[in-house]
């Protein structure tokens, strides 16, 4: 079941962060997160009230500062899809939010089959061949011009930042318990807002450019589109962790960035290198051992 629940995550990622990144080009992360942030603290909100358990306050509160975690995750995420192409921050993001579980998981002592622990190390294998990007003579020159404080604004940089802070997400959630149905999850959209607020907040302050609003149905659309995937794919790996061991779950659900180079692909024509394309295979194959396990 623990398979099952985390791939669905990883789909449901996936569709939410084309969707999030394509409006983001389009306006700012922050202006994107004001619509995909309060949605999905209405879908997760309702999907509680419907389900039952007790928001008892020590889950709630692991909850919160996960979502604190991974609200700072989503800013930097969204800022990174609006500085480097989906194909590569994506991935990258991945990799850094699948690392940080699987070690706190072998170090609570976690001992997955030799099958099991092939598969995982083939996905994580496979999200650093797909977040391999073309390098040449002429972008390390720029790279050097523009200064270590543009290169820190770097797309894949600020892509290894959130796929931290996603990591501290995932594994902050495992410690909620699941005792309390799926208000840990309520408290994690909580720390969404306020982080996206602190955020609003910073720029007011300072007066700072929120940038274009976001605008006309079908971009209001994709933003509510993804904030309610986002929640949707939260509700399942919280279910997953909880169904299985964490550092399984987090690296099946860290798979989402196949799911958005893929949509790339298709509405963009980012290009496959051949590199990405293995890296799509082997986590098939990792995917396939770890079902089989």
């Amino acid at each position: 079941m623990v398979t099952l629940l985390a791939l669905s995550a990883a789909l449901a990622y996936g569709v939410a962060d084309f969707l999030g990144g394509t409006v983001t080009r389009r306006s700012t992360a922050i202006r994107a997160l004001t619509w995909c942030v309060p949605i999905g603290l209405a879908v997760v909100l309702g999907a509680a009230l419907l389900t039952g358990g007790d928001p008892r306050p020590l889950p709630m509160t692991w909850g919160f500062v996960a979502g604190v975690g991974g609200g700072a995750g989503l800013i930097t995420f969204y800022r990174a899809l609006a500085r480097g192409p989906m194909s590569v921050v994506a991935p990258v993001s991945a990799l850094a939010a699948a690392v940080l579980p699987v070690a706190v998981g072998i170090a609570r002592g976690e001992r997955l089959d030799a099958s099991v622990l092939l598969g995982v190390l083939l996905c994580l294998v496979a999200i650093g061949l797909v977040s391999m990007e073309a390098d040449d003579g002429a972008g390390a020159a720029a790279t050097r011009a523009r200064g270590w404080r543009r290169v820190l604004d770097s797309g894949p940089v600020m892509a290894g930042v959130s796929g931290t802070c996603f990591g501290v997400f995932f594994v902050l959630l495992k410690a909620a318990g699941d005792g309390s149905g799926l208000w840990p999850i309520v408290g994690a959209r909580l720390g969404n807002l306020v982080i996206v607020a602190v955020a609003l907040l910073f720029l007011a302050v300072r007066g700072g450019d929120r940038g274009p609003r976001v605008s006309g149905r079908t971009l209001i659309g994709l933003a509510l589109l993804s904030g309610s995937l986002d929640a949707g794919a939260n509700v399942l790996y919280f279910l997953a962790v909880h169904d299985g061991l964490l550092s399984l779950a987090a690296v099946l659900t860290s798979l989402y960035p196949a799911i958005t180079v893929l949509l790339a692909r298709v509405a963009y024509s980012e290009r496959l290198r051949a590199v990405q394309r293995v890296g799509l295979a082997v986590a098939v194959a990792g995917v396939a051992l770890v079902t089989v396990g």
